[in-house]
């Protein structure tokens, strides 16, 4: 018998972070509305009552700065700011986004004329994973952390727990006894508050929610749940440190259960395999995992500036593998087109659809009737099983 322990973070919508991830997804989706086919690369910087984007565009004139700045308020609205360190209302906006490189157009875009397909909008390795452990087929990790701070940010946002302040981080680690989790050995929860509140308040309200999100009999020991361990959080989100588009990665994707390659997502419009990519890779895996061709399934794709077609496709089942994965890799691809215009066509992706995936990962979400986290759709379940003679 084997036993371990494994631990995922999560972080909130106000973490100076995740501010600036929604900034530059709600400037994403402000393009894409305008024009399907526009390019974004924006960058956001958030720290005291300030707000600074940064990058490269390709879309409509009809786009305008007040239609950025409205938008980036917009989003910092919605999570929840309006302090004096850090408002909404009164937050130093600046504007750098300017035109895309032209080599870089040149290299990324279509030439029909040529016979050119669309490549790749830069080199790189992208990952997706899934797994047994949970429903949403994540690792039970990084699941519950998530679902902590979502059930705290829907209580704040409905006004049932006047005390909280947007900025929060959870911690989880659970024990496993031969792969499979049994429980969880400790929580952390570190939230912003409003002054005046006590911690002992507070840890009654944050167990509440934890003991919800955890199945039963899987609350830590109680010298074992933090809350707050430092103290007092009331100085918190961009004024107490300063945010930066892409810097929770880990935490956007499978909490460190599986490899990385080492891109951001947020503030990229598909044509980006950092994002799409990636998008694409877990679609691969959930659909093998839920087909029943593997308990544990890791997608690696890579690809080329310019290129259109991946440079490869590895399939790893790790040891409960049912199926040859070289084939799998063979059958997968015959499913889906993995160029960058293929998996963009498939999963729908030059929607506005972004700026909802900026918190609480990017996986694991229930697809919506617009579009939205398309990549965790299970249609291609019943063609997998057929395939590999799965009933």
């Amino acid at each position: 018998m084997r036993e371990y322990l494994f631990t995922s973070e999560s972080v909130s919508e106000g973490h100076p972070d995740k501010v600036a991830d929604r900034i530059s997804d709600a400037i994403v989706d402000l393009y894409l509305e305008a024009d399907p086919e526009a390019r974004v690369a924006a960058e956001t910087m958030v720290t005291t009552n300030r707000i600074i984007v940064a990058g490269e565009v390709r879309g409509p004139e009809s786009v305008t700065h007040d239609d950025i700045e409205s938008v980036a308020r917009d989003a910092v609205k919605e999570i929840g700011y309006d302090q004096a360190g850090f408002s909404w209302r009164t937050a130093e906006f600046s504007n750098f986004l300017h035109e895309q490189s032209a080599d870089i157009a040149m290299g990324v875009d279509a030439n029909e004329a040529g016979g050119k397909d669309e490549g790749a909008g830069d080199q790189g390795i992208m990952f997706g994973y899934a797994c047994d452990e949970t429903p949403s087929l994540m690792p039970a990790p990084i699941d519950y952390a998530h679902n902590i701070l979502k059930s705290l940010a829907a209580a704040r946002h409905a006004g049932e727990a006047d005390m909280l302040e947007p900025d929060a981080k959870s911690q989880v680690t659970l024990k496993y006894v031969d792969g499979v989790p049994v429980g969880a050995t400790s929580v952390v929860v570190s939230t912003q508050h409003k002054a005046g509140v006590s911690q002992a308040d507070l840890k009654e309200l944050v167990r509440g929610h934890v003991a919800k999100i955890l199945p039963e009999g899987w609350m830590p020991p109680e010298d074992e749940f933090y809350v707050n361990p430092t103290g007092q959080f009331i100085i918190g989100g961009p004024d107490g440190d300063a945010g930066l588009t892409g810097r929770k990665i880990i935490v956007d994707t499978y909490g460190g259960a599986a490899p990385h390659g080492g891109g951001a997502f947020s503030g990229k419009d598909p044509t980006k395999v950092d994002r799409s990519a990636a998008y694409a890779a877990r679609y691969l895996a959930k659909n093998v995992v839920a087909a029943g061709l593997a308990g544990n399934c890791t997608i690696q794709l890579a690809y080329a500036i310019g290129v259109s077609k991946p440079l490869a496709v590895y399939v790893d089942v790790w040891k409960d593998a049912k199926v040859d994965p070289a084939r799998l890799s063979k059958v997968l691809q015959e499913l889906v087109n993995l160029s960058p215009r293929g998996i963009r066509q498939h999963l729908g992706l030059n929607r506005p659809i972004y700026r909802r995936t900026s918190a609480y990962g990017h996986f694991g979400r229930t697809p919506t009737n617009d579009g939205a986290f398309s990549w965790e759709r299970l249609d291609l379940v019943e063609a997998l099983k057929r395939e590999f003679g799965i009933s």
